[in-house]
């Protein structure tokens, strides 16, 4: 199976639900040395992306979400494990702790982005979802974190973004970390106006622009 058949099957699994097709997928792919990263986003993060367009317009509901997420996760997990196994002896490229803001409880799009960043080779701390600005920079500077990544997937829940670099810039550490933001509502002109380093759109763009900062 090529390379695109396997991402689009990927994709198809997602949108219509299916469970034991996602990991047959994932399996072929992985007895043929395909490229994972790129699965992950070309394929089943892409088919999330549909499934939340449809979920938008009313076409699938709640539930149905619920359970592509848990497949998602499920997938995610088994490629970070793959990506471990295989790149243990490679050194990090650096440390990031990532973290859905105090409020949001939206996880999708971060764990995607945790899961390529891993893949790339950064060691990564997922906070989770809803987490405060005082956690997220107090878990930055226990493991001495290169990078701090927030997602907001609600416009009520952006401020958060910004209160976290003026948490570092009250404790005088600012200029120890490189802050990444990004989710749905958040613009490159929210993150120029709060004093962010970086915007990225999705997670491809995410793993691009760790590298670049680092």
């Amino acid at each position: 199976m090529t390379y695109e058949e396997l991402c689009t099957q990927a994709k198809d699994a997602m949108v219509d639900l299916d469970e034991d097709l996602a990991y047959e997928t994932l399996d072929t792919a992985m007895e043929d040395h395909a490229d994972l990263t790129g699965l992950l986003t070309d394929g089943y993060s892409a088919g999330m992306q549909e499934l939340g367009d449809l979920f938008a317009e009313k076409e699938v509901f709640l539930p149905d979400l619920m359970y592509a997420s848990e497949i998602m996760e499920n997938v995610s997990a088994k490629i970070e494990e793959s990506m471990d196994s295989d790149d243990a002896v490679n050194k990090s490229k650096g440390t990031i702790v990532f973290a859905t803001v105090e409020g949001d409880v939206h996880d999708i799009g971060k764990g995607i982005c945790c899961s390529l960043l891993k893949a790339e080779g950064f060691t990564v701390y997922d906070m989770g979802k809803d987490v405060s600005a005082e956690a997220i920079v107090n878990k930055a500077e226990e493991v001495h974190a290169d990078l701090i990544g927030l997602s907001a997937l609600l416009t009520t829940t952006m401020t958060v973004q910004r209160d976290v670099i003026e948490m570092l810039k009250e404790r005088g550490i600012r200029d120890q970390y490189k802050v990444l933001v990004g989710g749905a509502p958040v613009t490159p002109a929210w993150a120029e106006q709060i004093g962010a380093d970086g915007y990225s759109g999705d997670a491809a763009a995410c793993v691009k622009l760790a590298s670049s900062l680092m």
